[in-house]
């Protein structure tokens, strides 16, 4: 067992023996100098989730390159920085062009990303920008300016070849090509396969509503669910999205995994120092796990999976859950003869080498004005989702009922208020890495704001 296995089994090992170990000095500390050790091997993976746990749950911002190490959380971390969102896109859309994207490559990709971050949802925005994208461009498992080629089309339908390229250049060209069938022919679908990480699949549904139609889009995932009284990750988490124009200030878009919890939400469990709710994650072994420390290092292991929305079993209508996300792996991989499974896991399970990830996506455009007015379909959204807001409150709640969007777009009016997006320490590390990892950026971004 060479270091860098031997450190990372150690620190797996002290998550899973110490319950609420984030709030012990004594582990913290130990937790603190592994993974420290860890980050100072040579090629270690940075994106490996063991830097993600850290940072989310212990409080400890490491990036893999003893030169480049954080406060940890017995040090206090600084608050995080406020960024105008004009200058992180402008930021992203110069990273994307150092890598040989175009000009309108760069500024779409840019453009998802940001509005992740502008929407609340930071774990799409910035957060994805050197992990997912940069180091996968660095590793050779996914690449820039790539063509995007139309394999086959009719009026209403195509089906789309990203070659391995920008899922975030790939997906709005879908959705595009999607919108303009169906303001011509009243429908539009368009399926999309060797694409890669598409970003918020929100962006497209709104691509849609923004134009006068109903939109829907979902994409296939590295597998993480379980099936109904399965217990092996078979598939992604999956998200089905739809936009819906409305008379509101904001569209109504459901945006959500199939998934009854993601990775993230298991992390701020850990942080809060509470169990897991049964049926949200199963192990090898068919149980209902709730030990947060114990879950977190078994699914680095591959020992246990998520289950799907409806949680683990028939009690609660997991098989209903089981069956959305199986709609979206299908419509993600039947047209395009993708691949699913272990084949988009990422890695090759008997080397560890890092592989490409062909993922598959849909869209679907609806043009409103081909059935009713467009005006009159917004009302009636309008009316029934107001209706739905209006209607009685639990006196145990917080006094609100929330539609879709809504929240994203109070996110959006806060964030702009504030002036911008908070820029916590570990993604102020990831920008000054790729300030000097990137040509031409140490001459244009000489010095950040929170420098």
């Amino acid at each position: 067992m060479n270091v860098a296995t031997t450190l990372r089994t150690e620190l797996l090992d002290l998550i899973g023996k110490n319950p609420g170990g984030h709030k012990q000095p004594k582990i913290v500390d130990e937790f603190t100098s592994k993974l420290r050790a860890y980050a100072e091997v040579p090629g270690v993976d940075t994106s490996d989730v063991i830097f993600a746990i850290g940072s989310s749950v212990y409080g400890v911002d490491l990036i893999p390159d003893g030169s480049k190490q954080q406060k940890t959380g017995n040090g206090g971390v600084e608050e995080p920085v406020i960024v105008d969102f004009g200058y992180m896109q402008q930021f992203m859309k110069d990273v994307f062009l150092s890598y040989g994207c175009t000009e309108d490559q760069a500024e779409i990709s840019s453009e998802v990303l940001i509005e992740a971050d502008k929407r609340g949802i930071d774990s799409h925005g910035l957060g994805r920008l050197k992990p997912i994208y940069c180091d996968r461009i660095d590793k050779g498992i996914l690449w820039a300016n790539r063509p995007i080629d139309i394999i086959k089309e009719t009026e209403t339908t195509a089906l789309v070849d990203g070659n391995l390229g920008l899922g975030l250049c790939i997906g709005p060209h879908c959705m595009k090509l999607a919108i303009e069938k169906a303001k011509k022919y009243g429908v539009g679908f368009v399926a999309a396969q060797n694409s890669t990480h598409y970003g918020i699949a929100g962006y497209y549904a709104t691509m849609a509503s923004d134009a006068g139609c109903v939109g829907l889009t979902g994409t296939n995932a590295r597998p993480s669910i379980a099936p109904t009284f399965g217990v092996e990750p078979m598939l992604g988490t999956n998200p089905l999205c739809f936009g819906i124009p409305s008379d509101d200030d904001f569209p109504f878009v459901i945006d959500c995994a199939t998934s009854v919890n993601q990775r993230g939400k298991i992390e701020k469990y850990a942080r809060d120092g509470v169990d897991t709710p049964r049926g949200a994650v199963i192990d090898n072994e068919g149980i209902e796990r709730t030990d947060t420390e114990g879950i977190l290092r078994d699914m680095v292991l591959g020992k246990c999976a998520l289950t799907p929305v409806g949680g683990a079993g028939d009690a609660m209508g997991g098989y209903k859950g089981y069956g959305w996300a199986t709609v979206v792996e299908l419509l993600s991989t039947a047209f395009q003869s993708g691949p699913f499974g272990e084949a988009v896991c990422g890695v090759d399970r008997e080397t560890g080498k890092p592989m490409p990830m062909p993922l598959g996506h849909f869209f679907l455009a609806i043009n409103i004005e081909s059935l009713c007015p467009i005006d009159t379909f917004k009302k009636n959204t309008g009316t029934l989702l107001e209706a739905l807001r209006a209607s009685k409150k639990s006196p145990k709640g917080p006094g609100r009922i929330w539609t879709a969007g809504e929240l994203e777009n109070d996110a959006r009016l806060a964030r702009t208020a504030q002036g911008g997006m908070k820029v916590p320490k570990v993604l102020q590390q990831n920008m000054l890495d790729l300030r000097e990892m990137r040509p031409g950026m140490k001459k244009k971004y000489s010095k950040f704001p929170f420098e």
